[in-house]
């Protein structure tokens, strides 16, 4: 799950004004937010923006959970993840709009996981928990059945604003989402996983470019223009079978 995404969960029921509202229209077909009792400045932020993008405002209006459904769409139209019958698993699944469009371009079988709850979707298994605990690797396991055809990553720490410490986070989520991909891909499968602009190492790369046929960056339009967010898409696994 992204930060937006992440950020986005919580702060939902900020969208109403307090009464007497706060919502002013500094232009046309743009509205400010004041700050106000209760309201920080980076609050009033984060509403100001939300009321004005035109991703989240277009995945209201047809149905998606999150903005970040988009990108997902980006990444496909380019690149084909989902194809009919395709079996996927989506890390860091919360709140679901990649589970969403997974199953609305053809993903028969789409496992989601996600460390905060995620209500349910109509075709996909959905665990609440860390893939990293045994017990919850076992569940997620039984739920797959067979090897997925695509390995989807969104997940993403909280940034705090000490790069050094940023970075390893980053770079620690986008490791333990590899490996899962490297053990549990069919042969030919895809990898997509959330990166940052220098957020993963020469190794990571270096790894996913000896394991699969081809390796890309992707910026999708739907990233906001200040966000130094990218994708990794791996293609065509290369299963070396077991050492």
């Amino acid at each position: 799950m992204s930060n937006e995404d992440l950020n986005d969960l919580p702060r939902r029921k900020m969208v109403k004004p307090p009464t007497g509202g706060e919502a002013t229209s500094r232009a046309k077909g743009h509205t400010a937010v004041k700050t106000a009792k209760r309201r920080t400045q980076s609050s009033a932020k984060w509403l100001e923006r939300q009321l004005n993008d035109p991703f989240v405002q277009k995945a209201k209006a047809e149905g998606w959970r999150s903005r970040a459904a988009f990108k997902i769409m980006e990444i496909d139209d380019q690149h084909r993840l989902f194809k009919k019958g395709s079996r996927v698993v989506d890390l860091g699944c919360a709140p679901g709009g990649w589970v969403q469009v997974a199953l609305k371009r053809g993903a028969t079988h789409v496992v989601g996981i996600d460390l905060l709850p995620v209500d349910p979707i109509a075709g996909a298994d959905l665990i609440e928990g860390d893939f990293t605990d045994p017990k919850i690797a076992e569940q997620l396991e039984a739920l797959m059945g067979e090897k997925p055809d695509v390995v989807l990553s969104d997940m993403a720490h909280n940034t705090i604003g000490h790069k050094q410490t940023d970075h390893l986070k980053i770079v620690g989520l986008i490791e333990i989402a590899v490996d899962f991909a490297l053990r549990n891909l069919k042969p030919g499968g895809t990898f997509v996983t959330k990166a940052f602009q220098g957020g993963e190492t020469k190794d990571i790369l270096l790894t996913l470019k000896t394991h699969f046929r081809e390796v890309k960056h992707f910026k999708p339009k739907a990233s906001r223009a200040d966000s130094s967010e990218l994708y990794v898409v791996a293609l065509g696994y290369k299963d070396k079978g077991p050492s």
